[in-house]
Order: C-alpha cells, then sequence, then structure tokens
C-alpha cells in the first residue's frame, strides 16, 4: 500500500517541499530501504522510528518496504523527518487514512519511546505550509511557537507519536498553537529569566564616542572605535542595541528565520520583541563561521547579525582572509555562498561596530604610557585592516585614555534612554523621506538618492573638495561622508545639509588622516 506524507528541507533561509512516499507490502525479504539523497541523519531515522512504532504498540515490519524522499536530487538533512516517516508507515499499513495526512506538512524528530522534540527551521516550514495553500502544520510541541508566528496558518503541537495517530484518526481533538504573533510586546518562554540592558549610563565621559555611535546607529552607518586598552571601547559597542529602534515585523521574522535555520531553539535564540542582534565573534573565527558554510550551506556570524549588530573587537587580530571576505556583504546586504551541493544566499544586512587599538601596545597617544611601536609596526598593524574594508566603514572615532577624575567622578552619563529617542526621531524621518523603498535608513541610500537628498552649496562641495585632496579620500569615502552629513542633519532636524553637518562627517575619518 502507498502513502505519502508532504514534509520539508531546509534550503537557505527557505524551505522546499519535500514528499515521503512510502510502498509496503512489497515481495522479498522484510527490510526497510530509504532513497531520495538523504544524508547519515536521515539514514539513521529509520532505526530510532522503528524502534519508536515497537514502543508504541504498532507491529514491527513484516514486508519489504521502500521510502522514498522526493525530489530525490534534493539533499534531505537532519532528523526532522521522523515523525512523517512513522506516520507514512503506520499509512502503508492501513492504520491510519491516508488521505488525513494530505492537508498538512509534518515534521518532528522522535525519541525511542515516541516522544517528539523540536526541530529547526520552523518557521519557514510554517511559511512553506502557507505557500502551498495547507490546512497546517503538524509539528514537534518545541518547535510550535516559533512556527506559529505566520499568520494564516494553523499550527498543531505533536507532544508524541501517538498524539498525533489519535488526531489524524479522529480519536482526539488537537488544538492550534496560539501565539502573540510577531507584534506582541515581549515573546516570552517560561522560565526564561528577563534580559538586563546595558546603559549608556553606566559609561564615564568618552562624549565624542558617545555622540559618534549616536549618529552610527541613527543612520544605520557602520562604526570604528579607536582607542588605548580600558578607553570603554567594548563597553560602548556592548549598549549599542539599547539605542537602536526595535525591528518590524517583516525585520523580526527575517531574523528568526535566520536563527531558526542555524539550529537555535526558541529557548536560544528569541530575544524581546524590540531587541535585535549583536554577534561578537571571536577574533579566531574561521572565514566560513563569519560567513557561513558546511556541506549544505547555513548562515554564519554575519547573517545571524541580520539587522542587528556585528562586533568586532580587536579588529587587527582577525586573519586578514577573514576581513576581506566582509566586503561584499557590506554593500549588499548579502553574502552568497557556492559548494557542489548548492549555491545559497544569505540575508546579511548589518550594522558593522569595529574596535581597535591605535598600536600593537595600545599607548599611541596616551599621555600617561609611553608608546614604544616604531612607525614601521604601527603602520603595519594597522595596515591589517586593509584600505578597502576602511572605506566601507563610515565612522572613525578615537576613544582617549580616561582620567583618574573621570573614572572616579559619581556623575551618570546620559541614558540609552533619552539617546534611544533622538535616534527614533532621526529614523522616522528617514521613513518619511523614503516612504515605502526597501532603503529606510541613510547608510544603505542608492546613487540616485545620494543626488536627490544629499544636495550641497557650491560653498558646501567646494569644502568637501578640499577635504577629499587633502586627505586622498576615494570616491566610496566621498557618498559616505555625505551620507553622515545627511544623518547628522536628521539628528538636529533639518532639511539641508549645513557646513557644520559636513565638517563633522569628515572629522569621522579619522584613520584617512592619520599620521605615523
Amino acid at each position: 500500500m502507498l502513502a505519502n506524507v508532504t514534509s520539508a528541507a531546509l534550503v537557505g533561509i527557505q524551505a522546499e517541499a519535500v514528499h515521503v512516499e512510502v510502498n509496503s507490502n512489497e515481495q522479498g525479504e522484510p527490510r526497510l530501504i530509504l532513497v531520495g539523497l538523504p544524508d547519515a541523519a536521515v539514514r539513521e531515522s529509520c532505526d530510532r522510528v522503528l524502534t519508536a512504532l515497537s514502543n508504541c504498540g504498532f507491529p514491527a515490519l513484516r514486508t519489504r518496504t521502500t521510502i522514498n524522499l522526493a525530489p530525490g536530487d534534493l539533499r534531505k538533512e537532519g532528523p526532522m523527518y521522523d515523525l512523517p516517516l512513522a506516520l507514512s508507515l503506520i499509512a502503508s499499513g492501513g492504520r491510519l487514512p491516508a488521505e488525513r495526512l494530505a492537508p498538512f506538512i509534518i515534521a518532528g524528530e522522535l525519541s525511542l519511546s515516541g516522544q517528539t522534540r523540536p526541530v529547526r527551521g520552523a518557521l519557514a516550514i510554517a511559511q512553506l505550509a502557507r505557500r502551498l495553500g495547507k490546512q497546517g502544520v503538524l509539528i514537534s510541541e518545541g518547535s510550535a511557537a516559533e512556527a506559529a508566528l505566520v499568520p494564516s496558518i494553523q499550527v498543531y503541537p505533536i507532544r508524541t507519536l501517538l498524539e498525533a495517530v489519535d488526531f489524524l484518526t479522529g480519536k482526539s481533538v488537537l488544538r492550534p498553537f496560539k501565539s502573540p504573533g510577531v507584534t506582541g510586546e515581549i515573546l516570552s518562554v517560561k522560565g526564561t529569566p528577563p534580559i538586563r540592558r546595558l546603559d549608556f549610563a553606566d559609561l564615564k565621559g568618552q562624549f565624542a564616542v558617545r555622540r559618534a555611535i549616536e549618529v552610527a546607529v541613527a543612520g544605520a552607518h557602520n562604526l570604528l572605535i579607536l582607542g588605548p586598552p580600558g578607553s570603554g571601547k567594548s563597553m560602548a559597542a556592548k549598549r549599542i542595541p539599547g539605542i537602536m529602534p526595535p525591528p518590524t515585523p517583516e525585520e523580526y521574522l527575517e531574523i528568526l528565520c535566520v536563527h531558526s535555520i542555524a539550529g537555535r531553539t526558541l529557548r536560544e535564540s528569541l530575544h524581546p520583541r524590540d531587541q535585535r542582534p549583536f554577534r561578537a565573534p571571536h577574533h579566531t573565527v574561521s572565514d566560513a563561521a563569519l560567513l557561513g558554510g558546511g556541506a549544505m550551506p547555513g548562515p554564519g556570524e554575519i547573517s545571524l547579525a541580520h539587522h542587528g549588530v556585528l562586533f568586532l573587537d580587536e579588529l587587527p587580530e582577525f586573519r586578514r582572509s577573514v576581513l576581506q571576505v566582509l566586503r561584499q556583504p557590506l554593500e549588499d546586504g548579502e553574502v552568497s555562498i557556492s559548494r557542489r551541493a548548492a549555491k545559497l544566499t544569505f540575508p546579511s544586512a548589518f550594522m558593522l561596530v569595529a574596535a581597535m587599538n591605535p598600536c600593537p601596545c595600545g599607548y599611541l597617544g596616551d599621555n600617561r604610557h609611553q608608546c614604544r611601536c616604531p612607525p614601521s609596526m604601527i603602520e603595519r598593524y594597522r595596515s591589517r585592516v586593509g584600505g578597502p574594508l576602511l572605506d566601507r566603514i563610515d565612522i572613525h572615532i578615537e576613544a582617549p585614555a580616561l582620567s583618574i577624575a573621570e573614572l572616579r567622578s559619581a556623575q551618570l552619563g546620559e541614558s540609552s534612554d533619552a539617546i534611544r529617542q533622538r535616534v527614533l526621531a532621526a529614523r522616522a524621518i528617514q521613513q518619511a523621506r523614503y516612504g515605502p523603498s526597501a532603503q529606510t535608513v541613510n547608510a544603505r541610500m542608492s546613487h540616485p538618492q545620494i543626488r536627490e537628498h544629499c544636495t550641497l552649496t557650491a560653498a558646501q562641495a567646494d569644502l568637501l573638495q578640499a577635504a577629499m585632496e587633502r586627505l586622498s579620500l576615494s570616491a566610496r569615502a566621498y557618498d559616505r561622508i555625505l551620507k553622515v552629513s545627511r544623518t547628522i542633519a536628521d539628528l538636529a532636524g533639518s532639511d539641508s545639509i549645513q557646513s557644520l553637518h559636513i565638517l563633522e562627517a569628515i572629522n569621522y575619518r579619522t584613520l584617512d588622516r592619520a599620521v605615523f
């Protein structure tokens, strides 16, 4: 008897339909044959599923049975096929009406006792069900909350194999999972401790750094903080998510989809509704871990930072090859990975925040410590970053060493809430300016938008030209100065760019005017 169950395979950040076809009562020695390009985890599912069926009271396999995972040219990975395999075997044995399986996409891992375990990619699986016009999704209980974020689709949480069989045969009623949706204030998980938000009020001094960070976040500009050890570079960077605007519902779904595809469960990856991702990989990270990779490529750190912040501390300590692969994702907002199995594209529209010492010893320009690095060593140290990458960083700001008086001061700095209000006001101006366009921040303005929204007077153009010639800036740096100037004008509530705005933007090109 032939039974067919629809499941899914994860391809990039999307899911593609997989048809689990089971044909039983074949002539030959009783055994299970699995075809359709399964990986090792899927092949292991056969033993796991047969044991789960036995422990749930279903008869052992008595005939030759063939299972086909179609389409045959799409690689199937992971244990998500346990539940559809078990249900299709039951249906092929006549103990479950095969037509009852058709309205659903089914996914879930099984334990040997028949209990279900969460699977990755639940959000993408629910989106596939909506795209195919299915009635709903039968999925492991641990993944139901994630899948239920997709509107207009019914998600049935399955705790055990027997519960799924009883529901499909009509012996019991299973209620769809109720989700607050992506518009809820906070999607909390029971037992998860509240997230303590870091506040800029804890940061002593560094008023220039605070201002540069405010400008960077207001326009989603890339930022580099240069300063000696202990000047507060990392402390300031870790407080950036607290002043960023909350993601839109569409952005929030994209964030969760990337994290789900990467194998992070709901409990591990879900942030409060108004919090953006913050990723801080160690400087020993590999190219594949940063960009994404594997036989069937998965998302890397830059995709996990999508719509959030990628923080690279001690920037020159990263391998040069790792830094250079950032150039294309910074420009395009996505990364393409080619492997023999597939060529996939992952989103990577992140804000890059980097920190570095001014020299190998870290004390160049520090009045309290003597720098012993020769100019050639300093130049070699800074050249590890590379000019093309520096060109793509809009704002370079110095964080000088704090004095003892500043460290002893009990006065709190400006709070993150106050800074966030100004950032939100500037973002609202940009949203009104670009309208329904996908470009909703100044950092991602196209060339036609730069010409339209960053017009300069003759005197301002001469001022910028003089700075370009004196600092030997590139054409890319010219555009970025205009974008930063537009953001500074938005923070000031000005309809047009003023000379002071241009001068401040030029002042943020610290490394372009460095002299060794």
